[in-house]
């Protein structure tokens, strides 16, 4: 089966709305900021935030952002627009090598789980490191594991470096047990990962000196491990929550991890090896974010994929319940802004809209009589169709409460004029002081008592105080 058909709906789903929404969080703006300054100076070596050396990530994502600057692309496309080409590029891939190494049906179920999965989507839509880096990686282990050909190991380890200059060496952790298994292509995977990621590394180091590594390998790579000095300390436990939320709305999938057919492919049974090595990893990590564990959602996707293909009579019912979590859909959404501006316990469902979501049941019933009648294809498709409606649903409901309340670009462009004379007051939070300053391509100031206009946060909203 061709994978050509694949780019068109992907392109629509993943390019819709992509710019209806300002910059989120405090990554997207800072990093859209560097990728802008880079385009400017020209200088892609030194990455610089308000001119200054910053060295929290390798330069991959703000060469993309310079790359979409230098196609003339509005802000929030030019940041946004490349990760999401890289994650359909990926998909198509994806699909290709499972359909030549397991079946067609089980390359087309595990590609639309992980292409309509909350937690790709979203990371396909945001200008921040963890989509390049999780493709170009998930890319090489699967050339490592499946290619035979000796050559083929020089691909692999490019695509290593380009993982590696993406979110420097947690990749190199991750690929071990993939290196592990490819022999006759280690010398090739180390050759080929060293020319694409060691260039920069070397220029870097001879440009900025032992301040590069100080801050590059120590503070970011050692410390944000063993130390909760970066404020993003969790529970160990932290990323079962993460992954089943990433998965929606495929999570009641995750049940066929403990159906013993699941593990019956000795290439399975490796992919779940690696799903849990990587998932102890990052749990022993001082240092958790949600988008440390989209690496987890490629292999996830195929082990489901596969202990549904392997589920036999049954088949329609694991498929249906997929269904059941679009139908909250509507009732999830307007809690996302409260979610994201003060943390999921604190954001109300709106359980009345769920009635709303009952069309989404009519998959499910289709899903189980296309199952019922052998047809598994379909069957999984319609399930992928209802989520695909759900996300652009998401997007034309969500988005604009989202431009509004947690993203500063709104209140940028209600403000425009009075901002670039404003300073901005202690305790407002920094992703909208990092987003203040992309909009107004500067650096606001601290204010001092005597200082106005000043740009305060009140009721978890900015104000303007003249």
């Amino acid at each position: 089966m061709s994978r050509a058909w694949l780019i068109i709906p992907l392109l629509f789903l993943y390019l819709f709305h992509l710019g209806a929404v300002g910059f989120l969080a405090p990554d997207e703006p800072r990093y859209a900021s560097i990728g802008r300054e880079m385009a400017a100076s020209h200088d892609f070596i030194t990455p610089r935030l308000d001119h200054h050396a910053w060295f929290e990530k390798p330069p991959l994502i703000y060469w993309l952002i310079a790359l979409g600057r230098a196609s003339r692309l509005p802000d929030e496309y030019a940041a946004r627009v490349p990760v999401a080409l890289i994650s359909i590029a990926f998909l198509a891939f994806f699909y290709s090598i499972l359909a030549r190494e397991f079946s067609p049906r089980v390359a087309l179920a595990a590609t639309l789980i992980l292409s309509t999965s909350a937690g790709w989507i979203a990371y396909s839509s945001a200008a921040i490191t963890d989509l390049p880096m999780s493709a170009a990686l998930t890319a090489a282990m699967f050339i490592a594991m499946f290619e035979t050909r000796r050559s083929q190991g020089y691909f692999a380890g490019a695509l290593l470096g380009l993982a590696v200059l993406a979110k420097a060496f947690v990749p190199l952790v991750l690929f071990v047990p993939a290196f592990l298994i490819s022999r006759g292509k280690r010398l090739p995977i180390l050759a080929g990962c060293l020319l694409i990621a060691a260039p920069w590394h070397l220029a870097a180091w001879a440009r900025n000196g032992s301040a590069f590594w100080q801050d590059y390998f120590w503070k970011q790579q050692v410390l944000r491990f063993f130390s909760v000095s970066l404020r993003h300390g969790q529970p160990i436990w932290f990323y079962l929550p993460v992954i089943l939320a990433g998965l929606f709305p495929w999570t009641p999938l995750a049940l066929l991890l403990f159906r013993r057919k699941t593990f019956s492919d000795i290439r399975v049974g490796f992919l779940i090896a690696w799903f849990l090595y990587a998932l102890v990893f990052f749990s022993l990590a001082r240092n958790k974010l949600p988008g440390y564990a989209l690496p987890l959602l490629p292999p996830l996707a195929i082990i489901l994929a596969y202990g549904l293909d392997r589920t036999g009579a049954h088949r329609k019912w694991w498929i249906a319940s997929a269904a059941l979590p679009l139908v909250a859909l509507p009732a999830l959404i307007p809690a996302i802004p409260d979610a994201l501006l003060s943390g999921i316990r604190h954001a109300p469902i709106a359980w009345r809209a769920i009635f709303a979501g009952l069309p989404f049941a009519i998959a499910g019933i289709a899903a189980w009589w296309f199952a019922w009648r052998d047809r598994a294809n379909l069957a999984i498709a319609s399930i992928a169709l209802a989520a695909a409606i759900g996300i652009v649903y998401l997007k034309v409901k969500a988005f604009p409460a989202l431009d509004q309340r947690v993203s500063v670009r709104a209140f940028w462009r209600a403000h425009s004029d009075a901002i670039s004379n404003a300073c901005i007051a202690d305790g407002v939070r920094r992703q909208w002081h990092y987003g203040l300053d992309y909009y107004a391509a500067r650096q606001l100031p601290a204010c001092t008592p005597a200082d106005h206009p000043q740009i305060v946060e009140q009721n978890r909203a900015l104000q303007l105080v003249r």
